[in-house]
């Protein structure tokens, strides 16, 4: 699967172009020849001179043939100028074993990737994109440029999202990047369900299938675990040019099936999905439905114990809650409040307040946004007893937050119009690792504030 569809492309920033600049780019494409006499005279520095020389056929001693067989373009180079840029061009040009050739094959590289690297080389410049990053950080690899792979990889963690993590776990392993590593399992683990459900999730190999199976912090229901691990077997069948049958599924999937625990589906997820698939044996799904009902409970294959999965954190901002006939009410109108965090959270949900007249029931619209964009909502319904405790309403997925940028936070109640309220709110909370800071929303329009009002708790992933 191409990097370009596993991050949105960006468009470049707007900047003035200079005269090597506009080198660059013409070069990129063509091998130019300078055709001003005395250019060297224009450039005050060597690494502007050596610039000008990026995939330029003047005074290039050697030439690769880059790429696939049917997709190869020939690129210029500079023995020197390469060999200061890497160890592998270093042996390769100048060492014991160095073997005179004008040119060099290279099919395993893309052509882009390569003229990214050679870019670094000759121009100091770390120039990535979407669709070639991943190429460019093998290349990095390959010739021991560090640099420009660990830019590589600081390109890849900022683009990390649900929708990539798991192609992107696969990747680092084969990088051995552990850093990037973590973070998708982070990732995975708090988002596991969009993980699970993005097209991504169908392109990794089979080992990383096994690895993210036997994860024991997966914060997702199994029957979506199962839906997804068939998912990944049809794509596997049309990958082996294997017929898209039950038999074959099930072939391809082999001992990774065993991983799926599915004795601890609810039993209308397994009756209604996972038994009705096809993919068990009869055996299988009689031993299954006697795991679930009778005393004496049978051997099975599967993994019978519930995933543990991640615990929610409660970063709770005020240091005391009170209630006042007519103080707080809600007819309709937004309780709002902003935050920020010092590192990257996912954010499931949020506190609130409930009735102070016994019990209740409420209806909340959440929502999460980042500079007016919304980033989550959900639409549901809490039951509040009449004490003053917190009562969780949660987003459908949890939401990555990124550090040090502000959120609103906010919900529109309906339900008994007088309530518990927060007061002595604090301005920064340390919450286990994370600190929390908060400042007042102009959405607030019901009085919430960062000194009192609702929304007294955020629930989050760290």
């Amino acid at each position: 699967k191409m990097a370009a569809d596993i991050f949105p492309r960006k468009k470049p920033a707007n900047s003035s172009s200079t005269t090597v600049q506009q080198y660059h780019q013409q070069n990129l494409s063509n091998n130019n020849l300078i055709p001003a006499p005395n250019w060297q005279g224009l450039y005050p520095t060597i690494r502007e001179r050596n610039a000008v020389m990026f995939n330029n056929d003047l005074m290039a001693d050697v030439h690769f043939v880059v790429g696939p067989p049917g997709g190869t373009q020939r690129l210029p180079g500079h023995k020197y100028v390469l060999a200061v840029g890497s160890s592998v061009f270093h042996a390769m040009f100048y060492g014991e074993l160095a073997e005179d050739k004008d040119e060099i094959r290279i099919p395993d590289v893309d052509p882009a990737a390569f003229l990214a690297m050679l870019k670094y080389i000759y121009c100091d410049e770390i120039d990535l994109a979407a669709d070639t990053v991943l190429a460019t950080l093998y290349a990095a690899k390959k010739y021991i440029v560090p640099h420009l792979a660990r830019a590589c990889v600081n390109f890849l963690e900022t683009s990390l999202s649900a929708k990539n993590a798991c192609v992107l776990l696969s990747q680092s392993c084969l990088f051995e990047e552990p850093d990037l590593t973590q973070r998708c399992w982070e990732v995975i683990d708090a988002q596991a369900e969009l993980a699970l459900k993005s097209e991504g999730f169908c392109d990794i190999d089979f080992q990383t299938l096994e690895s993210i199976l036997r994860r024991e912090t997966l914060n997702a229901k199994e029957i979506v675990v199962f839906e997804a691990a068939l998912n990944w077997a049809e794509v596997e069948c049309q990958r082996q040019d294997l017929a898209l049958s039950i038999e074959n599924k099930r072939k391809v999937l082999g001992k990774a099936l065993y991983l799926i625990r599915i004795p601890t589906m609810a039993l209308d997820d397994f009756a209604n999905g996972a038994a009705q698939s096809g993919v068990l044996t009869l055996n299988e799904t009689n031993d299954i439905f006697l795991w679930y009902t009778a005393a004496k409970k049978p051997e099975l294959q599967f993994v019978s114990k519930a995933r543990k999965g991640l615990v929610p954190q409660r970063c709770h901002r005020f240091q005391s809650c009170a209630y006042r006939s007519n103080q707080w009410r809600y007819r309709g109108r937004c309780d709002s409040i902003q935050f920020a965090v010092d590192k990257r959270v996912f954010i499931a949900g949020f506190g609130l307040y409930g009735s102070s007249c016994g019990s209740a029931e409420y209806s909340a619209k959440i929502e999460l946004k980042r500079q007016g964009v919304v980033l989550g909502q959900n639409l549901s319904k809490y039951f509040s007893d009449g004490s003053s405790n917190t009562f969780p309403v949660w987003f459908e997925y949890p939401v990555q937050i990124e550090p040090d940028t502000f959120y609103t936070a906010s919900v529109i109640l309906d339900g008994n119009e007088l309530s518990y309220f927060g007061q002595e709110g604090m301005t920064e909370v340390q919450c286990g690792k994370v600190t929390v800071q908060f400042q007042c929303s102009s959405d607030s329009t019901n009085g919430t504030g960062v000194q009192g009002g609702q929304i007294p708790e955020l629930i989050f992933y760290a």
